[in-house]
């Protein structure tokens, strides 16, 4: 019977465990492109605007629903690295400077 006990906890820990587990990049980083974007006009900048929140999600990432902790990390940095982009792109539009990449990178420790 303990032996079975030991048999079903050491299944249950190793379902949904990925075979070779991979950790993610410490600061993961997408580059948003903004070349066909005319950024002299607002439609050109909402678009852009909308390019740096995908990106900003694809760097933070997402937590479970049950992980609280990991879903407030997500908020703070989806929070922080979109500031840090978008005064990035406050500059480019401000230049219209065409075809300079603006660096989406998380800044989790």
């Amino acid at each position: 019977m303990q032996k079975l006990l030991i048999l079903a906890a050491l299944a249950a820990v190793s379902i949904g465990q990925p075979a070779s587990a991979q950790t993610a990049p410490a600061n993961p980083s997408v580059a948003v492109a903004h070349k066909d974007l005319d950024l002299r006009t607002a439609a050109g900048t909402r678009a852009l605007d909308r390019r740096i929140w995908r990106a900003v999600v694809e760097v933070c990432g997402t937590a479970p629903d049950f992980d609280i902790a990991g879903k407030n990390d997500v908020r703070q940095c989806r929070r922080d690295t979109r500031a840090l982009a978008s005064a990035q792109a406050e500059v480019v539009v401000a230049n219209a400077a065409q075809g300079q990449l603006i660096q989406v990178s998380s800044i989790r420790n």
